[in-house]
């Protein structure tokens, strides 16, 4: 089972959980956040990432979902990144970790696609009369 990361500004990854939980019927395993704050020492941030990382490793790898590129927590995320053991997308959204929660017993490079896919289809513009099928 591929592990996932959330690394983002404020609570944000916390809430993406919680709404996964609601859309996903239940806690999903192997599935953490952290929290970066304006406050927040990136090198002891870094330390606490590859620590959750070490956690988050059952021998599939592990998906870190960052919120802006460019950002504190994605350069954060940029740092872990060791191709085909763990990988970093930038642009985290709730259909992109549902995707990716979806997929997770795939290889780490299909929920890789998978979550891409997932975050881009899910951004949409609703006008009058669309229906969002889910």
């Amino acid at each position: 089972m591929i592990g996932i990361l959330i690394i983002s500004h404020g609570n944000l990854g916390d809430s993406l959980i919680h709404c996964a939980n609601h859309v996903m019927g239940e806690r999903p395993q192997h599935l953490l956040h952290l929290d970066v704050t304006i406050a927040d020492d990136p090198d002891v941030t870094l330390s606490q990432a590859l620590r959750l990382v070490q956690q988050l490793e059952c021998g599939d790898g592990v998906l870190v979902l960052s919120d802006i590129c460019g950002a504190t927590p994605c350069n954060i995320a940029s740092r872990l990144s060791n191709p085909g053991k763990v990988e970093c997308l930038a642009g985290v959204n709730l259909p992109m970790l549902v995707r990716a929660l979806t997929y997770r017993n795939e290889p780490l490079a299909v929920v890789v696609e998978k979550a891409l896919s997932g975050g881009r289809e899910g951004v949409m513009h609703i006008r009058p009369g669309t229906h969002c099928a889910e």
